[in-house]
């Protein structure tokens, strides 16, 4: 007899179906499974025998092969633990409902006692069970309030294969389901009234968040970069239902969601100036990178130019077309990667260029190589440059979030209906300036864009001559 079960194989953020088929045979005690696992996968065998033998059930005496099907597809981790042992159960003759293991799916990792753990990507294996039409789908407890986010089949959370067994054979009831958690939208973000001074830059921050432009600050150590940066995502709107789920889709695919989350709201990602492309875009086994981290939200690169050449330059097809491509030998995903770049950096390497009470004392050798670490054409995707002077961090408070967010609002609104369209005299500069200062197409798009966000926040529905003169001048920083 040859038993089925059915669980899932993530690949990117895509959850693809396996089939766990187990037969038991004659011959000498041998426990092997195939269908390209890998190290994680069998040593599912030692866990599978201890838990079957911790919950009271015998192990098939003969041979017992397991075959993860399709086998062209390498399976990774330890999520098919809970597959495998119901359909070595089902072929020993302990499971006697095999037609309803084949309509549920099964996705756990099991103890040594033969409790269940949780695995990550749940929310997309519970999607994957949706569109197979499964009756529903056996997690670990702790996945049990991520799994019923997606709202497509039955959550069945047992805490252990015993329970997951009388569960299947209908003799115990369906465990019940931990009350659903508050969405993450609601996330308490600091305050832009805590930034002192700065006009320039909190404008360039508002723009930012109006349009979704990406943007570059430049200023020496402490005049507040970073505290403007980790103030954006405060003034962005909170996510849709949709681009919510697509958020906690991701966290949850690269394993942290925490295991009582709702629906995040938009993320921050910050990584290290040390990060390297993979961890920028996506590694070998296919798991999502910081430009995937950060979709539907802000990645902000501290110390810009302290990154790797190789990663920042990764950096710029998913800036223009939203998403990454990830081909690797074990095979090829296509992750989402709309997110918003907020980058800081020093004018030079000692940080005191253009200061006007401290000398610089970087020779202009090593403040041309400094600056040489960004390329043109990375440089070229900044919508808006702005220097941050450390003599303007010392001026007063500005206005809180609350109000600031409440003009972004009004701004994203006005953008969706109608774009502003440019007037005859606003158009005739965006021509002259392209011209005179030899702005790429792609520059006379951004500043364009920056300019219908600028009339946007002022409830203009045509841009002025005002309006693109401003956009221009954050095309014109001290990198520019």
């Amino acid at each position: 007899m040859i038993a089925r079960a059915v669980s899932f194989w993530l690949a990117g953020l895509e959850a693809r179906r396996i089939d766990v088929e187990a037969k038991a045979g004659r011959g000498l005690p041998k426990f092997t499974v195939v269908g390209l696992p890998d190290r994680a996968v069998q040593e599912a065998r030692e866990r599978v025998r201890s838990a079957l033998g911790s919950s009271g059930f015998s192990f098939p005496a003969g041979g017992l092969v397991v075959n993860l099907a399709p086998a062209k597809e390498r399976k990774e981790g330890s999520g098919f633990d809970l597959a495998i042992a119901l359909a070595v159960l089902t072929t020993a003759g302990h499971l006697r409902s095999p037609d309803r293991l084949r309509r549920v799916g099964a996705a756990a990792e099991l103890g040594l006692d033969g409790r269940l753990r949780p695995v990550h990507g749940v929310l997309a294996m519970m999607e994957a069970a949706g569109r197979l039409g499964l009756d529903g789908m056996l997690v670990a407890p702790e996945n049990a309030a991520e799994a019923a986010l997606a709202g497509t089949v039955a959550v069945l959370a047992p805490t252990h294969l015993n329970e997951a067994v009388a569960v299947l054979a209908g003799t115990a009831p369906v465990p019940a389901l931990p009350a659903p958690a508050s969405a993450g939208g609601d996330a308490v973000h600091p305050d832009m009234a805590d930034v002192r001074g700065q006009l320039r830059a909190r404008r360039a921050v508002e723009i930012a968040a109006a349009g979704g432009h990406n943007l570059l600050m430049v200023g020496p150590p402490g005049s507040g970069k970073t505290m403007l940066a980790r103030r954006l995502p405060g003034l962005l709107p909170a996510p849709t239902p949709g681009e919510a789920l697509e958020i906690t889709r991701i966290a949850s695919a690269a394993g942290e969601l925490a295991a009582d989350a709702g629906l995040l709201g938009r993320p921050f990602r910050a990584p290290h100036h040390s990060a390297s492309v993979a961890a920028l875009v996506g590694n070998a086994r296919l798991r999502p990178g910081e430009v995937t981290m950060a979709h539907r939200g802000v990645l902000f690169l501290d110390e810009l130019p302290e990154f790797n050449r190789q990663s920042l330059e990764a950096l710029r097809m998913p800036l223009e077309d939203g998403e990454v491509r990830i081909s690797r030998a074990a095979g090829s995903v296509l992750l989402p990667a709309r997110f918003q770049l907020i980058a800081a950096m020093n004018p030079c390497p000692c940080g005191l260029y253009g200061d006007p009470d401290r000398e610089c004392g970087c020779a202009p050798q090593r403040l041309a190589a400094y600056r040489a670490r960004i390329s043109g054409p990375l440089l070229d995707r900044f919508d808006l440059q702005v220097d941050v002077p450390r003599v303007e961090a010392h001026g007063a408070g500005g206005e809180p979030t609350t109000a600031v967010a409440l003009r972004v609002g009004l701004a994203r609104q006005l953008l969706a209906e109608r774009r502003p369209a440019l007037g005859d005299e606003a158009e005739a500069l965006l021509r002259q300036a392209a011209d005179r200062r030899f702005l790429s197409g792609r520059g006379v798009d951004r500043a364009q864009r920056v300019a219908q966000t600028i009339a946007a926040l002022s409830g203009e529905t045509e841009v002025a001559p005002d309006h693109l003169a401003e956009a221009l001048s954050y095309r014109a920083g001290s990198l520019g």
